[in-house]
C-alpha cells in the first residue's frame, strides 16, 4: 500500500502562486508516477500535470501549461505542484495519486491511478 497526503492549498488572489506538495509513505518502491487532477464544484475529475518517478518524464494539461509545474524528489519522496498565476477557474479540491502502472508518458485518466490522497483545498478570489 501507499499512502498520500497532500499539503499547501489555501486561498490566494487571482495571480498568485501556491506550491502544492505531496508526501508518499509505505511501499513507495511501487511507484511509477504521480499526478495531480483537480474536482471543481459540480464537475468532474480533471487531469492537471503528471510525472514519472524514475525518468522525471513529465505531462501537463493544456490549461497548465506555461503556468503550472510539477516535480518531485526522489529522496523525499515527494512531489510539487508549483502553481504561477492562479486564476479563479482554478480553484478546485486538488488531489495527488500515484499509480504502480508503467505507462510513459503518464496516464492522464484517474482510472489509471491506483492510489489517492484526501485531496487539498485551493480557491482563488478575483
Amino acid at each position: 500500500q501507499v499512502q498520500l497526503v497532500e499539503s499547501g492549498g489555501g486561498l490566494v488572489q487571482a495571480g498568485g502562486s501556491l506550491r502544492l506538495s505531496c508526501a508518499a509513505s509505505g511501499r513507495t518502491a511501487s511507484i511509477y508516477s504521480m499526478g495531480w487532477f483537480r474536482r471543481a464544484p459540480g464537475q468532474e475529475r480533471e487531469f492537471v500535470a503528471a510525472i514519472t518517478w524514475n525518468l522525471g518524464i513529465k505531462l501537463s494539461a493544456d490549461s497548465a501549461k506555461g503556468r503550472f509545474t510539477i516535480s518531485r524528489d526522489n529522496a523525499k519522496n515527494t512531489v510539487y505542484l508549483q502553481m504561477n498565476s492562479l486564476r479563479p477557474e482554478d480553484t478546485a479540491v486538488y488531489y495527488c495519486a500515484a499509480t504502480i502502472q508503467r505507462t510513459v508518458p503518464p496516464g492522464t485518466v484517474p482510472s489509471v491511478y491506483d492510489y489517492w490522497g484526501q485531496g487539498t483545498q485551493v480557491t482563488v478570489s478575483s
